[in-house]
């Protein structure tokens, strides 16, 4: 086999996820996705990748791994040319499981799990669908487009969203509160009244639904490392599951200080790139648990090392989903793969929303579990309509 294209295509509505189509002489056609600055992504695929590529065995999916991210630019990061590579490894994996007519966590090992636990991030149906991603800016609350808005439901009614959520099996939830007094205060430093207000979310779940409900506690790398830990002593009451990211993922040392600074377990990041700067983390013992975003990290290929090496220091595997719905299947499928996943991130508002606007199918998600996709490869294919879009574009590299 051989490639014979590599195809990126993207939308206007959908300014961030960019979905990479590559083409075989077999007629096998492997779908992957990235997000985030998808023109500058597209550009390394085609100024750069596909002339390393092209005329490859699609197959050869560690060696091709290898290629794109072991050029100088490319190193240990979630740059764009990390997000190139990870997106056209994802579209190998469901490439590889088209020719063997298996799914790919059937490719990986097969299933470690009958289901898995759900946790839903709190976003609403416009969270990341636009073109303006900052944490705070782009929450489009009070613009309810379905019953799923849950930004702010958790800003404004936490205890009837956490009840919400209970009534469909879901007993975990990420909320991130923090984020308005973050981005007023550069990360700085917190008042007693932007504490009290960031806490009362808190406050109404345990009130309402007692310790029924696992709470994950984002803060998007926003505050500096005294603060972090002022906010985390504070927050211990309450009983989080985990602290995601308090403070810029850059310093393995400045993140264990803060580890050892609470009994709260410390997840980290989306944000990291390639095994070497999780290896680093987990040196320090500055994380607990282990989150990987497989459209940024390297793919399908870098992801699943990672979570071995995390199962060597004992710690859970846990997906990140806040993306695209290819990202999604292709989390869920790794997820199922490895014996130390603990949860899976999954958007309500997404799966049940936007996502189905552009692939034919996401992953069943039923009583607080996900369970496993069907179909091979991935399972999922971009829909008919996209395709015919008037807001799409399409860029093509042929042998």
């Amino acid at each position: 086999m051989k490639i014979t294209a590599i195809e990126t295509l993207r939308t206007e509505e959908f300014a961030n996820v960019l979905w990479v189509r590559v083409h075989t002489d077999a007629g096998v056609i492997g779908l992957g996705e990235t997000f985030y600055g998808a023109g500058a992504v597209e550009a390394h695929i085609h100024d750069i990748l596909a002339a390393r590529l092209l005329g490859r065995n699609p197959l050869h999916i560690e060696a091709l791994n290898k290629e794109m991210v072991n050029l100088p630019m490319a190193q240990s990061s979630t740059g764009a040319e990390y997000r190139a590579a990870s997106a056209i490894d994802i579209a190998l994996w469901d490439a590889f499981g088209k020719v063997c007519q298996q799914p790919v966590h059937q490719m990986l090992g097969g299933l470690c799990f009958d289901k898995l636990r759900v946790y839903n991030t709190c976003a609403g149906y416009r969270y990341v669908r636009s073109n303006n991603i900052r944490p705070v800016s782009n929450w489009s609350v009070g613009k309810a487009e379905g019953p799923y808005e849950d930004l702010d439901g958790f800003m404004n009614r936490a205890d009837a969203l956490a009840e919400s959520l209970l009534e469909q099996g879901i007993g975990a939830m990420k909320i991130w509160p923090f984020d308005p007094a973050a981005q007023e205060n550069q990360g700085l430093h917190i008042s007693a009244a932007q504490m009290k207000r960031a806490i009362e979310p808190f406050e109404k779940i345990r009130k309402a639904v007692g310790d029924k409900m696992e709470i994950m506690v984002e803060f998007h790398s926003l505050w500096n490392l005294p603060t972090a830990k002022k906010i985390a002593k504070a927050l211990e009451p309450y009983a989080p599951t985990w602290y995601e990211d308090p403070i810029r993922m850059n310093s393995p040392q400045a993140l264990a200080e803060y580890a050892r600074c609470t009994d709260v377990p410390v997840c980290a990041s989306e944000t990291l790139g390639s095994r070497w700067a999780y290896k680093d983390m987990l040196e320090r013992d500055a994380t607990h648990v282990v989150m990987v975003d497989l459209c940024w990290t390297g793919g399908i290929t870098e992801g699943r090392k990672i979570a071995a090496m995390a199962e060597t220091y004992h710690r859970p595997f846990a997906p990140h989903d806040c993306t695209g719905p290819v990202g999604f299947a292709a989390a869920v499928h790794t997820s199922f793969s490895q014996p130390n996943t603990l949860i899976q991130e999954s958007v309500r508002a997404f799966y049940r929303g936007w996502y189905n606007e552009l692939v034919t199918a996401v992953p069943t998600i039923r009583d607080g579990h996900v369970y496993p996709m069907e179909g091979v490869g991935l399972g999922v294919e971009l829909q008919p309509a996209v395709f015919k879009r008037p807001d799409l574009s399409v860029r093509r590299s042929e042998l």
